[in-house]
């Protein structure tokens, strides 16, 4: 996928904005992302998993089947701090 279209992808849905927001600040498990962006657990897996399939994040230990952490890739970093540039942009 090219950066724009990545870009775009990410800006078009809130719940992959700040999965990565929330992923900024370290590794975190399922349930701190559902708490802190306030998603259900449903969508919450579902973003989880749309993210990694576009490379932006990576589960750090697969092979746990109950607590299973998730970073974000130099991708995944790129592509936020685009985006939070462009966000910075629209709200001055």
């Amino acid at each position: 996928m090219a950066k724009t279209n990545i870009l775009s992808y990410i800006l078009r849905a809130k719940n992959r904005l700040n999965t990565l927001q929330v992923l900024e600040e370290g590794k975190k498990i399922s349930a701190q992302i559902e708490k802190q962006t306030s998603m259900y657990k449903s969508h919450a897996s579902r973003t989880l998993k749309e993210l990694k399939s576009k490379g932006l994040i990576k589960c750090s230990n697969p092979d746990d089947r109950n607590f299973k952490f998730y970073e974000l890739t130099a991708e995944g970093r790129k592509v936020l701090s685009q985006a939070n540039k462009i966000l910075k942009d629209i709200k001055k």
